[in-house]
Parts: structure tokens; sequence; C-alpha cells
């Protein structure tokens, strides 16, 4: 039961990931891709329906650890506190943002609540790579699985790494998402970044993974860590083809493969001792009972099920794709607008 609720809680970080990523992809290129209002709503409107129903993947994996694994939940989260804490701020500065851009009819109320939604989301993809992999390389914990040391401790060359290759798979997961889900300059000039990005922005991300293989690797992690290469090719190639659906959907590969790698080379820890490999918090010692373990089982068997079916049905009624002729002028009505909703 132990490994099955590690598993299942990398299964959510996956979702957040690959749902979340194009979401902080789209709000980083917010002001690269939007070069007017109507731009920029076209951007808005491609995640609003979404955007919230996305950030459930991660409320459902913070709870996850916290009731299977309450000694990796303690660890990681008093360790990390500071760039957790900024993290969250960051989601809700995006959050705030897109509910109130829309409300009063000013240029320049919308700059400013445009402006948190870019740092907000850039803020919030280079902290969920920091605390992901320093949970992947390991913190200075005692032998009680307390931190020791400043504050920054989770800051060092590999988390930073890990930070940019979130942040970068993320410029170019959002960038592949809105070829898909725009027409016309916007489309256009979203894929065309997608392609020059991406050799760069995904430069991080293929480190990180040589890294970890290298210190931590297994024969099959290094598998996975081949098929994020080839499914990243393959996005690529059919980007070019204009493909974008096949490309959006080898980007969701490629992180299912990097979320493999990475959790396959942490097991069976669930959060490395810098200082001592034997105070390491592992699988067996960090779970819950049984009885809490299948307990959590059966709640999971019955509500997966209806979540999906329902974030599945909310994808599917706004599946198609938004141009600027679906957006109407400028016009705040007195007290029911809402910005991030399809027009």
């Amino acid at each position: 039961m132990e490994t099955f609720w590690f598993c299942v809680i990398a299964l959510l970080w996956l979702g957040y990931l690959f749902l979340e990523g194009f979401d902080f992809g789209v709000g980083m290129l917010l002001p690269v891709l939007g070069r007017d209002e109507t731009e920029r709503r076209v951007l808005i409107n491609t995640i609003g329906p979404v955007w919230d129903g996305n950030e459930v993947w991660l409320l459902v994996a913070g709870g996850a650890t916290f009731a299977a694994f309450p000694d990796w939940y303690a660890s990681l989260f008093s360790s990390a506190y500071l760039p957790l804490t900024l993290f969250l701020l960051a989601l809700i500065g995006r959050g705030v943002a897109f509910e109130y851009r829309g409300k009063v009819d000013s240029a320049r109320w919308r700059r400013v609540w445009d402006t948190v939604i870019v740092t907000g989301s850039w803020v919030a993809a280079l902290g969920v790579g920091l605390v992901l992999s320093a949970n992947v390389f390991g913190l200075p914990l005692d032998a009680n699985g307390d931190r020791l040391g400043s504050p920054f401790a989770a800051i060092s060359l590999e988390t930073l790494l890990g930070a940019f290759a979130v942040a970068g798979y993320a410029l170019v997961h959002g960038a592949v998402f809105l070829s898909l889900k725009t027409e016309g300059e916007v489309r256009e000039r979203a894929r065309s970044l997608a392609l020059k990005a991406a050799p760069l922005a995904l430069l991080p991300l293929v480190v990180l993974l040589l890294t970890v293989q290298l210190r931590f690797g297994s024969v099959w992690t290094w598998a996975a860590t081949i098929v994020v290469a080839l499914a990243a090719l393959g996005a690529y190639t059919r980007l070019v083809l204009r493909r974008e659906g096949q490309a959006f959907a080898l980007m969701g590969v490629a992180v299912a493969a990097t979320v493999t790698a990475l959790f396959g080379a942490l097991y069976p820890n669930v959060l490395p001792s810098t200082l001592d490999p034997a105070w390491s918090l592992t699988v067996a010692g960090a779970a819950s009972s049984p009885y809490t373990l299948t307990v959590m089982t059966w709640v999971a068997a019955f509500g997966t099920p209806a979540v999906l079916v329902y974030q599945g049905w909310t994808y599917w009624v706004f599946r198609k794709r938004i141009g600027a002729r679906h957006i109407p002028p400028v016009h705040v009505p007195t007290g029911d607008a809402r910005v991030g909703e399809p027009s």
C-alpha cells in the first residue's frame, strides 16, 4: 500500500505539471503573444474555464501526501517553507488577477493585473520546480526529519536547475497549447515561438534529468529519460508539420516520462537526507498506518473517476479554438463581468 500511494502521489504531480504547466505558460507569454488588449483577452480566455480546476491537482497532491506520508509532508513543507510560501503567494496573485483585470474599464488597471499574471506565472513555475528538485536531491535533515541549517537550505545549484527546467517546460508547453487553442495571428506567433524557444528552454530539463540519472538512476529510469528526449523531439517535428494536437499530446508524454524518471530515482526514499543517508525518509518509514491507507484507497476509488469525468467534460465543452473575432469590445457591465471565461 505504501508503494501504491507513492505512485499515486507521483501521478497527481504528473497531472498538475501537465495541466498547470500550459496554464503557467500562457501567463508567461501574455505580453509576448498578446500585442493588444483583444489578443491578451484571447490568451486569457484559452485557460479561463480550466485554470482553477487545474490547481485542484496540487491540492489533492498535498492532501494525499499529508494523509499517506505525514512525515514526508512535515519535513518537506517545513524545510522548504520560504520557496513554498512564494509559490503559494504567486498562485494567489494569479487567481486574483484573472478575476479582477476586467472589473474596471481602464488600460492602466488591466496593465497592473497583467503584470501580476505574468509575475505570478513565472514565480509559481520556478517555485514548483525548485521544491520538486529539492525533494529529489535531498535536504539537510537530521535523524528526526528536521532541517538543519538556514531557511535557504532548499536553494542550491541543483534545485535552481530544477526551477528553470519546470519554467522552461511550462513556457514551451504553453506556446504549444496556444497554437492548438487559438486561431489567426496568435496561433502563428505561438507556433513560431514554440519552435524557436524549445531548444533553449528545454535544455535545463535535459540537464536536470541527466544529473539525476547519473547520481541516482537505474536502467528503467534511464529508459524514461530517453522517452523524454524522444517525445520532445517528436513534439517538435509534429509542430513543424502543424500537427498541434499531436505535439501537445507528446508534450504530455514528455512530462509523464519526466515524473517517472524523477520519482523512480527517488524511490524507495520519499525525501533523502544530504547529511546522512541513514536519516533519509523512506516509503515504508514515513507512511501512515495500513488502515489509513486502505480507507484512502476506497475514497480515491470512488472520488477519482468523478473528478476525471467532470474535468474531461469541461475540456470537451471548451475544446474549440478562440480568436479575436470571438472577443467583444471592451465593456464592463456593472457588477457581473467575469474575466477569464469564454466570451
